[in-house]
């Protein structure tokens, strides 16, 4: 069929055609962000779970409600190896430039760009050209501890957004790359915005190990945010996920057709768009049958393994390349840490360091005690096809 038609886009980030299975959690953030910005409490929102299932889509999602809403949004990518300040300083010096140009927020915007002036004094980043001539608000922002200075310019936004009849909900990516003190100082943040009553929201994605980090962190995070799991979509919505984007273009795919979808992508969005998208380039009209698929299925390993499987695999060691070979040898996760030694030959205590350098990358996480898994869905079976042979 024709491709400039194909109504499926695989992609990280890219919002399917059909967001099905997530109504309630998109209805609940829509809830909080119409709360707090009336001045009632609602709990910010950490959504948790694998690569591929939805994170980001989500997030945006909640951009798109939020300023519809009359919210100011920042939207963020924690990075592995730059501190959050850098991420951030930029982000509130935008939402206080838009807020400097309403009316009765430019003097509240105003002081939160002097704050913002220390904060960044203090923190060492390097001032945009903007705030020149614009002095730092002295004890403000600037102590150089970082969970008081943020809540300080949350503060201040909050204050001036409130000012304007305006929100701010900062939106947070791929949050397990911040480091303890960081997301401690988040968290501080947000608990001071939810006694003073500003206008003030935090969504955030990540794997499914931040809701322990965030424990860790702060004992009462628990009591701000909402942790919700975002996992593979059930066998209803992964079937609309894939037949509602049909429908609408008019084409029919045949019910085996669809367990065969279901099987290969364990019902994973990014799988569902990938296989969805390559069903639609090879068959050659409606309905998309079982032969279509078995096509199709070529090409989006083909695919998977060269891009989404692959950047991630080139990321390891050689020597964490054989940790999470052997995971895969076990079959299916989770995978017991002193099985995993054991496929290795080795003492369990002596693979702590190897085991904690591949959790840091994002490619493996801890489920509960004594256990681990991959945070890439199907990664198990990328390894068994292209490595062991399995």
């Amino acid at each position: 069929m024709d491709p400039v038609a194909n109504p499926f886009s695989p992609g990280a980030g890219s919002r399917p055609p059909e967001l099905a299975g997530r109504e309630e959690i998109i209805r609940d953030a829509e809830v909080g962000l119409k709360r707090v910005i009336m001045g009632k409490n609602a709990q910010s929102q950490i959504f948790l779970g694998l690569r591929g299932t939805g994170k980001t889509v989500l997030l945006n999602e909640v951009l798109d409600i939020a300023e519809r809403e009359g919210y100011i949004s920042a939207f963020i990518e924690a990075p592995e190896n730059k501190p959050l300040t850098e991420m951030i300083y930029p982000a509130m010096r935008q939402v206080l430039r838009k807020l400097s140009a309403l009316e009765g927020a430019k003097h509240l915007a105003t002081r939160g760009l002097q704050a913002l002036r220390g904060f960044a004094s203090v923190f060492k980043i390097k001032l945009g050209d903007v705030e020149i001539g614009v002095d730092a608000d002295p004890g403000v922002a600037d102590s150089g501890h970082l969970d008081i200075d943020l809540g300080d310019m949350f503060e201040a936004i909050g204050r001036a957004a409130q000012a304007a009849g305006k929100g701010w909900v900062l939106l947070i990516d791929e949050i397990q790359y911040l480091k303890e003190e960081e997301l401690a100082a988040v968290i501080v943040a947000v608990h001071r915005m939810s006694q003073r009553k500003l206008p003030v929201m935090v969504f955030a994605g990540g794997l499914p190990q931040i809701a322990k980090l965030s424990g860790d962190a702060k004992s009462y995070s628990e009591r701000l945010f909402v942790y919700l799991k975002i996992d593979a979509l059930d066998e209803v919505a992964a079937h609309d996920a894939i037949t509602k984007p049909l429908d609408a273009e008019n084409v029919k795919i045949e019910n085996d057709a669809i367990s065969k979808i279901n099987k290969m992508t364990s019902g994973y969005p990014f799988f569902l768009q990938e296989w969805g998208h390559h069903a639609w380039n090879v068959a050659d009209g409606s309905p998309i049958d079982i032969n279509d698929i078995e096509r199709a299925t070529e090409k989006a390993f083909a695919r998977l393994d060269d891009g989404f499987f692959r950047v991630r695999f080139d990321r390891l060691t050689n020597a964490e390349v054989d940790y999470v070979e052997a995971m895969a040898s076990l079959g299916n996760g989770p995978y017991k840490v002193n099985d995993v030694a054991k496929a290795l030959g080795k003492d369990p205590k002596s693979l702590g360091p190897r085991r904690a350098s591949i959790i840091t990358k994002g490619m493996i996480y801890s489920p509960s005690y004594g256990e681990i898994d991959f945070t890439v869905p199907l990664f198990d079976d990328f390894l068994r096809r292209t490595r062991l042979e399995i």
